[in-house]
């Protein structure tokens, strides 16, 4: 983010947790909503730029110049995650399985973009209302749920399963230390 031009566009992949966590997680979205035109989140599914089970975003935002209003006005998520299902080797992401997106996003053209059942327009200010300017939103049902087919593989559950542990962990070690340095 520093290190992109005044008026300089960027897209960035990052894993999931950076959407919802607080702390350093919360900063950030804080500061890309106030100091970035921060105007469209790609959810992705899991396994696509990370590990199987990690979930990932891509984040599109321009740089504008500092301002005492805030630069985002409104964000566009699209929904690539829920019910689609890819693995690398039966069903990879091929360029088509984005086309939908590239539509809904019109590079050059925000202004003339139109809401659908994957693609959702959320104003600053429902954003920043909402807790710990948590941005993981999601509005699909999600039909995996109720066809056995749609489900993920075993392996991609207990990745799943094994990635939100460890996050669990390490919000524990965090809370310990922080009451073991109290205690001292």
């Amino acid at each position: 983010m520093t290190v992109l031009a005044p008026n300089g566009e960027a897209a960035v992949v990052l894993p999931d947790n950076v959407l919802f966590e607080g702390g350093a997680g919360e900063t950030i979205r804080r500061r890309l909503l106030n100091n970035f035109d921060f105007h469209t989140l790609l959810r992705l599914p899991t396994g696509i730029f990370y590990k199987q089970g990690v979930k990932a975003n891509v984040l599109f935002f321009d740089k504008k110049p500092p301002s005492e209003e805030a630069a985002t006005k409104e964000l566009w998520i699209y929904d690539l995650r829920t019910n689609q299902r890819f693995t690398l080797k039966e069903r990879p992401m091929v360029r088509a399985d984005l086309d939908d997106f590239v539509a809904c996003y019109r590079s050059g053209g925000r202004i003339k973009r139109e809401e659908t059942d994957k693609c959702r327009r959320f104003p600053l200010a429902a954003l920043l209302a909402r807790d710990k300017v948590n941005l993981d939103i999601f509005w699909l049902k999600d039909h995996a749920l109720d066809d056995p087919d749609l489900l993920p593989s075993p392996d991609e559950a207990a990745a799943e399963v094994v990635e939100s542990l460890e996050t669990a962990l390490e919000h524990f070690r965090n809370v310990a230390k922080a009451l073991g340095e109290r205690m001292t």
